[in-house]
């Protein structure tokens, strides 16, 4: 059992790979095999792409909760788990661009990267200098934000794969949720990066 939670965030890194893969090929990534695509499979495929990072963002809190529930915190779950976090973020907004142009989204998405990529370099850095970056709570919260974010914009973005009602009202709301959702997202990961980066810069500092 203590095994578990490594397992729920090993499922969360191949969910996600499998989702951009996915998503990729419905939209031509893959020539040999995108090309004998109908319609009706491509749409399949962005089905199972969305449930399927639903499904890897819900990993996200329950790995964390039974690793302290069942006290199986470990070195490997720490180093697997805000990997996978940021590898399922990543490459949902891929994902999400290669559903088509979606130009609310480019300024956040690009935001959320450069901040992701900026980070994982800050505590690599303060690592070697033996500085650890403990996790915020809105630090926490910025991911819950992004990934829920996230699954609504692939939501939006995949519409027509549901079979759900064209009426521009209708899809209209609920792009509107997504991408105000998106922003607030961005705007925290900014705050949440800004952050770590004052934290870093005294820290090495005091290390010298």
């Amino acid at each position: 059992m203590k095994s578990l939670p490594n397992i729920l965030t090993g499922a969360r890194l191949v969910l996600a790979l499998f989702m951009f893969v996915a998503l990729a090929t419905a939209a031509g990534a893959m020539p040999h095999v995108s090309e004998r695509l109908d319609p009706l499979q491509q749409f399949a495929l962005q089905r199972w792409a969305v449930y399927a990072f639903v499904v890897a963002a819900v990993t996200d809190f329950f790995d964390g909760w039974l690793a302290r529930k069942l006290n199986a915190t470990s070195i490997w779950g720490a180093i697997l788990d805000p990997i996978g976090d940021k590898v399922l973020v990543c490459g949902g907004i891929l994902g999400l661009m290669s559903l088509g142009p979606q130009p609310m989204v480019v300024l956040p998405a690009g935001l959320i990267l450069f901040r992701e990529f900026t980070v994982s370099a800050l505590r690599e850095v303060g690592a070697s200098k033996g500085v650890k970056l403990p996790v915020t709570l809105l630090a926490k919260w910025k991911t819950t934000l992004q990934l829920t974010a996230l699954a609504l914009e692939l939501f939006v973005a995949a519409w027509g794969a549901f079979s759900l009602p064209e009426e521009t009202a209708i899809r209209s709301g609920f792009a509107f949720a997504a991408h105000g959702l998106f922003w607030v997202a961005a705007l925290v990961t900014l705050i949440t990066g800004a952050q770590y980066w004052s934290q870093t810069r005294k820290a090495l500092l005091v290390a010298g």
